[in-house]
C-alpha cells in the first residue's frame, strides 16, 4: 500500500509529520499524489498559534472540530495516480485541485476534485482558494465606476484583491501594509496603484494625501481587528467596508462612538463559503470557480511565491513564517 506523509498541528507552535499507510482504495475513490500545496498564512497562523475558536471550518472538506491534534490546509494540487473500479478512467493522470490538508498522498472521491485547466502550472493552481475568495470579496464590495478604493493588507489575499480591482476603471486604488516587501509587490500590480505604511500616525488622522476626500470602498484584509478603526476613519459618508479577515480569537477595541455613528458606513462581512444572496440567483460555485481560473491565468500569482519548503521542513516553515512574516509573501510545500 502507498505511504503518505501529513502535517499535523499537535499543540500551539508544535508541528509534526505523521507517516501512514493509505488504506485500500475504495471503488468510488481515487488516489492523488500531491505536487505542491500552499500555506494560507492568515488562517494557518491562527491554527499554529492556537488562536482559532472552537468551531467548524468553513471548508466542507475539513468538517471536524478545530482541536489539537489537527491536520489543516486547503490548497493541494496533484495528479490522480490510481482510480477505483467504479471511477471513470479519464481521471487517471489528471492534474487536479483539492481542498485537502497538507499531505503527500490521499484518497478522495472525484466529486471533491476540481480539474485544473491545461494552461495553468501546478504552483499557480495552488492559489485557487485565495483567488476564489478575492473574487467573492470584489463581488461583495461591488466597486462602481470612478470610485476611490482602499485595500488594507497586502498578503496574498490582499494582492489578489488589489489585482482584480486594478482591472476596474476606478478613480483611485490605494493599498496599505506594514511590510515593505508586500508594498513593493503591490506597486508592481499596476502603475496606477499607490501604497502606504498604515503605521504612520498621519494616515490614521486622515491628514495623508492618500486619505484626502476619503474612500468610497475599503477592504479590510490585514487580519488585524484594530485595522477596522483605520478603515472607519478613512471611509467616506455612506461608504462600504468589506471585512475579509478571519480574526479567530484576536480582539481589539473598535471606535464606534465617534464619526461612525453619523456616517451611515456599511460594514459587510464577506466569507467565501457562501455567495451573496443578491447574486445567488445567477451565480453558483461553479461559475465563480470559472472566473477564478481565468483570473489566475491573467494575474499569474506564482510570482509571489517567496519560499518553498519540503513537507519534512514544515516545522521550520511555520516557525519562520511566525517569526519573520516581513520576509515572506507566499509559502509553498513541495512533495
Amino acid at each position: 500500500m502507498p505511504n503518505a506523509s501529513s502535517i499535523f498541528f499537535s499543540a500551539p507552535k508544535q508541528v509534526e509529520i505523521r507517516e501512514s499507510i493509505l488504506p485500500p482504495l475504495k471503488a468510488d475513490e481515487v488516489r492523488v499524489e500531491t505536487i505542491c500545496s500552499a500555506v494560507s498564512a492568515g488562517t494557518e497562523m491562527l491554527v499554529y498559534r492556537g488562536q482559532f475558536p472552537q468551531l467548524k471550518d468553513a471548508h466542507d472538506s475539513v468538517s471536524s472540530e478545530l482541536m489539537y491534534p489537527l491536520a489543516y490546509g486547503y490548497a493541494c494540487v496533484g495528479k490522480v495516480r490510481e482510480v477505483g473500479k467504479e471511477v471513470n478512467s479519464e481521471w487517471l493522470n489528471r492534474l487536479v485541485f483539492a481542498f485537502h490538508p497538507h499531505a503527500s498522498s490521499f484518497h478522495i472521491h472525484p466529486s471533491s476534485l476540481i480539474p485544473i485547466p491545461d494552461s495553468l502550472k501546478p504552483e499557480a493552481a495552488c492559489f485557487l482558494p485565495n483567488m476564489e475568495t478575492a473574487v467573492n470579496l470584489v463581488q461583495d464590495g461591488a466597486p462602481i465606476l470612478g470610485e476611490r478604493v482602499l485595500v488594507l493588507g497586502q498578503g496574498v489575499l490582499g494582492l489578489l484583491t488589489a489585482s482584480l480591482l486594478s482591472e476596474f476603471p476606478l478613480e483611485r486604488l490605494v493599498t496599505a501594509d506594514h511590510f515593505e516587501l508586500r508594498r513593493k509587490a503591490s506597486l508592481q500590480i499596476d502603475r496606477k496603484v499607490k501604497t502606504f505604511d498604515p503605521s504612520f500616525e498621519e494616515v490614521r488622522k486622515g491628514s495623508s494625501a492618500y486619505a484626502q476626500n476619503k474612500f468610497d470602498l475599503v477592504f479590510e484584509l490585514s487580519g488585524s481587528p484594530s485595522a477596522l478603526n483605520d478603515a472607519i476613519a478613512l471611509t467616506a459618508f455612506s461608504g462600504r467596508i468589506v471585512i475579509g479577515s478571519w480574526y479567530g480569537q484576536k480582539r481589539a477595541e473598535i471606535d464606534l462612538g465617534g464619526a461612525f455613528h453619523r456616517s451611515r458606513i456599511q460594514i459587510i462581512s464577506s466569507q467565501v463559503s457562501t455567495i451573496s444572496p443578491a447574486l445567488s440567483g445567477r451565480w453558483d460555485k461553479t461559475r465563480r470557480f470559472e472566473v477564478a481560473w481565468e483570473a489566475l491565468a491573467r494575474i499569474q500569482p506564482e510570482k509571489w511565491i517567496t519560499h518553498r519548503f519540503s513537507i519534512g521542513e514544515a516545522g521550520r516553515a511555520y516557525q519562520f513564517l511566525d517569526e519573520n512574516p516581513q520576509e515572506m509573501i507566499q509559502v509553498i510545500f513541495s512533495y
